[in-house]
């Protein structure tokens, strides 16, 4: 294996290590219902991520909400069709993240004109 170093004395194996464990915490979603994050997702959410261990964040580019606290949520550029990033801090909130997941796949239960 390549043992490469930086410039930082960083060993590049050990920070790609980190980077795929990162992305087991990751998952990419798609706003699909029509009316996109307004009031009532954001609760659903909300309601979820507070049986969270720790925190639980929807990312929008730079801009990054704490997804237990609805009005961050509606801060988000949550339209439909609009792809986002769910994370969690902890590998323990693993299930949480694919519940949420799938609640953005299922529209919140709200239509979708799909």
């Amino acid at each position: 294996m390549c043992q490469i170093k930086n410039e930082t004395n960083i060993n590049l194996k050990s920070t790609f290590k980190i980077i795929e464990l990162n992305n087991n915490k990751i998952r990419k979603v798609i706003v699909r219902n029509t009316l996109g994050l307004h009031a009532r997702p954001a609760a659903m959410i909300a309601k979820i991520t507070r049986n969270a261990e720790s925190n639980v964040w929807i990312i929008d580019g730079n801009n990054r909400a704490d997804a237990s606290s609805v009005i961050d949520i509606l801060t988000i550029n949550g339209k439909k069709g609009k792809t986002l990033i769910l994370e969690v801090d902890s590998q323990n909130d693993i299930q949480l993240l694919d519940t949420l997941a799938d609640c953005f796949q299922s529209g919140f239960g709200e239509d979708t004109n799909e």
